[in-house]
Order: structure tokens, then C-alpha cells, then sequence
């Protein structure tokens, strides 16, 4: 799920003093929210306009690393974005960087360490192969911070390392480290801790009252209201025929809600397992689709060209749909599956899930 948030005045003067006056307010860049992991996905990009400086500096010194390649991630769903090259153990790394953001330093044992980005700053990276893990990095408040929490969870047990998270969170809720440790103990995890997630999202909002935190614990809040074992929520729609559709749509002993767009292959992969299952279950199994597209011809063109007989919403408001947004959906493909009485019996499953948790459940 992809996240943005603006960095406020305070601190980016902090980042680049030589060019305080010239900074009296920030623009952020509106984005939606999207991926699942967190879900889910989220949540590890913060974005600033009009910086003073477009570059960023990380530079990298290691013991027992002579030669070798580092990667460079994108936390908020951009996947690869540059390959290091490391020679003598050293490295420097000088993006084009527009935006703040958290990136993922990955070596090729697989270790993980997240760096804060802030254009117009300069950062260092220390450690030895042969204990990656204890990497340190440096250069600005937020890195030391990071860096002194993941050596303090390092030796913790998952539970302790949970409890560290939280409490890290507390004592800092206006640091972009914690945008990191929010993603990586709270939501970006198969078994999403969204009671603790709204806790700190809380805390942190008060902290930093901006409008992207704000809509983030909203989405919280509301896949917190859509997990599973809870009652899905009243909604009210119209179908891309102008038929209205609302929760007594849903009459399938199981009930299959998912989203779909045309340009996602996935999900159009999705809609075919729906469509084999739909005719082997009959009324048994209610589909309702939810596209994503801005676009609702194409949405129709391809609902034609399959013959998707079930009911489809595709008002072209994409993410901003009310059903998509009141459902807690954050993803494409994404599933929700309900009993006859409404009860959320599965979520976010993947294509094969989805056909063993709906034979499982009508056999």
C-alpha cells in the first residue's frame, strides 16, 4: 500500500538550514493509497515539494566486503530501483531524489536495512559481512534512531521486538522512522497487529495532525471493522448497468466481494477462477465485482468479451469508489468472502486460496 506524506516546515529546515527562509509552507503531492502488503502495504514512502536540494547522498563502508553488489528497493511498492556497485569495501551512491522516502539497502545474503531519504542529505552506512544485521547508519536524527531501534530489537524475541516497536513509537511519533516501524511490526504482516496499528497511527497523528496520517488510520480503522470474524458493513452501490445492489444482493450460502481492473492481469486471472466456480456452484456462490478502472467502458468491454454475468460496480472513481473505500479494500486483486448472514470468513487470498477456501466451505 503505498503511503505519502508531506515533511512538514520544522523539519526540513532542520535538513537543509543553508536555505531556511526560502521555505514558509509544503505542497504534498496527493497519491492513493494501494498494495497490499499492507497491505498492505503501505506505508513506508513520506513525499515533500519544493525541497531545497534534489540530491541525497548514502555512502557505505564495509569490513570482510570487498566486491559485490547492494540493492536498492523502493518500501512503498516501487520494487527495484538501482543496483551499487561496492568495490574495496566502499561505496557512494548519489540519486536523483525528488521526494523523501524509506528505501531498503538489500545485500546478497538477503539482509534488509532500511535508510530515511531526505533530499539535500547525506547518509552513511558501517558494518562487516559477516554481521550485516548490526549495519549502522548515520547522518541524520531519524537514521540514528532507526539504526539504535533494529540493534535493540536485533537480540529480541518477536513478542519483545512487538512490545519495543510500540514503545519506540510512543517516545518518537514524530520521527519518519517510525512510518518504518509502524509498516514492518504492525501492517505489512500476514497476521496484521491493526489493534496496536491504530494505537500508534494515533499517536502519531496527534504528533504530526497532517491530512496523509489522518487518512491512513482511517483506512486502519476500517480494515480493523472488515477483518475476519466481523459483520461486513451496510453499503449501497450501482452497477455498471445502473442496477442498484446492497448487502441483500449477497444471498450465496458464500459470497465472494473482489476487486478487479482492467489493466491487472492478476485479478482478470481472479475473475476466470470465479467464473469456473460460479458454474459448478450455481446460486450457491454470490460474486460481486468491484473495478477499479477510471475508465467504466473498458470496464464494460471486458465484462462483454468474458461474458461476467454477475453484478460489477465500475463507477470510474477508482480507489475513491464508496463500497471500495467503506470495504476497507487496498489492493488489486483483493477478496473478501462472506457466510449468507454476512460474517467475513476470509480475505485477501491468493488465486489458489481463493478456490480451496470456497470448496472448502460449499463441500
Amino acid at each position: 500500500m503505498l503511503y505519502t506524506e508531506s515533511v512538514n516546515t520544522r523539519r526540513i529546515a532542520a535538513a537543509h538550514r543553508q536555505c531556511a527562509a526560502l521555505f514558509s509552507f509544503l505542497t504534498p503531492r496527493c497519491r492513493r493509497l494501494s498494495g497490499v502488503a499492507l497491505l498492505f502495504l503501505l506505508l513506508s514512502s513520506l513525499q515533500a515539494c519544493g525541497p531545497a536540494s534534489d540530491s541525497f547522498r548514502l555512502t557505505g563502508k564495509f569490513k570482510n566486503f570487498n566486491q559485490g553488489e547492494l540493492y536498492i528497493y523502493g518500501l512503498e511498492g516501487k520494487g527495484h530501483i538501482d543496483t551499487i556497485r561496492l568495490a574495496d569495501g566502499k561505496f557512494n551512491y548519489e540519486p536523483f531524489l525528488e521526494d523523501t522516502m524509506i528505501m531498503s539497502v538489500v545485500f546478497p545474503n538477503y539482509s534488509e536495512i532500511p535508510v530515511i531519504a531526505v533530499p539535500g542529505t547525506a547518509v552513511s552506512m558501517t558494518g562487516d559481512a559477516s554481521h550485516l544485521r548490526d549495519t549502522r547508519v548515520t547522518g541524520t536524527d531519524d537514521n540514528q534512531l532507526l539504526t539504535d531501534f533494529r540493534l535493540q530489537v536485533n537480540e529480541q524475541t518477536p513478542p519483545e521486538a512487538m512490545k519495543t516497536a510500540a514503545a519506540f513509537i510512543a517516545d518518537n511519533p514524530s520521527s519518519l522512522a517510525c512510518i518504518y516501524v509502524l509498516n514492518r511490526y504492525f501492517l505489512a504482516r500476514y497476521d496484521a497487529n491493526l489493534d496496536e496499528a491504530v494505537k500508534a497511527l494515533t499517536l502519531m497523528t496527534k504528533a504530526e495532525p497532517n491530512i496523509r496520517l489522518r487518512n491512513l488510520l482511517t483506512q486502519v480503522k476500517t480494515l480493523q471493522a472488515t477483518r475476519v470474524g466481523k459483520t461486513l458493513p451496510q453499503f449501497s452501490d450501482v452497477t455498471i448497468e445502473g442496477r442498484r445492489i446492497s448487502n441483500t444482493t449477497l444471498q450465496g450460502d458464500v459470497n465472494v466481494i473482489f476487486t478487479w481492473a482492467v489493466w491487472n492481469f492478476d485479478s482478470q486471472a481472479y475473475q476466470r477462477t470465479l467464473q469456473k466456480m460460479k458454474r459448478r456452484y450455481g446460486a450457491r456462490l454470490t460474486v460481486l465485482g468491484l473495478c477499479l478502472d477510471g475508465n467504466p467502458a473498458d470496464c464494460r468491454h471486458l465484462l462483454e468479451r468474458d461474458t461476467v454475468s454477475w453484478p460489477t460496480v465500475c463507477d470510474g472513481r477508482m480507489w475513491k469508489n464508496p463500497t471500495v473505500e467503506k470495504l476497507g479494500f487496498s489492493a488489486v486483486p483483493e477478496i473478501i468472502i462472506t457466510n449468507r448472514s454476512g460474517k467475513i470468513l476470509a480475505r485477501r487470498l491468493s488465486q489458489a486460496e481463493l478456490q480451496n477456501k470456497v470448496d472448502e466451505l460449499l463441500n
